[in-house]
């Protein structure tokens, strides 16, 4: 590649970034700009599809500030990832004596082996009831960057 032509990010580039995503009044809800920037491999799940997605085609050097609707960034909100879990499901998935209040991010075993998260939205005499979508779907965010290097 001539030096004429500047690297763009590829879906499988490894690079360096800062990176810094907002909510639409500004406030931050990760950013990298004030610490060291972040180095990753696009394709290897660190970061989040949707984000990678709008880093594909920018170009080594680029500084740029996209407003991710929730369809290009966590998804829309899903009523039915809202459930009731039992009291005795969530003492199966809690370390002894541990005690909940409203908005607290509980952990559970998959059946799979793995882990999801949801939060504790209320709670009543019949259970719990738990928010699993991501905390920022439905919402439109910010997406800041600035392209260091292109490897």
């Amino acid at each position: 590649m001539s030096e004429s032509t500047p690297l763009r990010v590829q879906s499988d580039s490894y690079l360096t970034l800062h990176y810094r995503l907002a909510t639409l009044d500004g406030e931050n809800i990760i950013s990298t700009f004030d610490e060291n920037p972040a180095t990753l491999q696009l394709g290897t799940g660190q970061l989040a599809p949707e984000l990678e997605n709008a880093l594909i085609g920018l170009e080594d050097g680029s500084h740029t500030s996209q407003e991710l609707p929730p369809e290009k960034a966590f998804g829309p909100r899903n009523p039915d990832l809202i459930q009731r879990v039992s009291a005795q499901t969530l003492k199966e998935n809690s370390a002894f004596g541990e005690q909940y209040v409203i908005g607290d991010l509980v952990e559970f075993a998959a059946p799979s082996g793995g882990r999801f998260a949801g939060i504790l939205r209320a709670m009543d005499d019949n259970g719990y009831l738990f928010d699993f979508n991501h905390p920022l779907a439905g919402q439109t965010v910010i997406f800041e960057t600035r392209i260091i290097g292109i490897l």
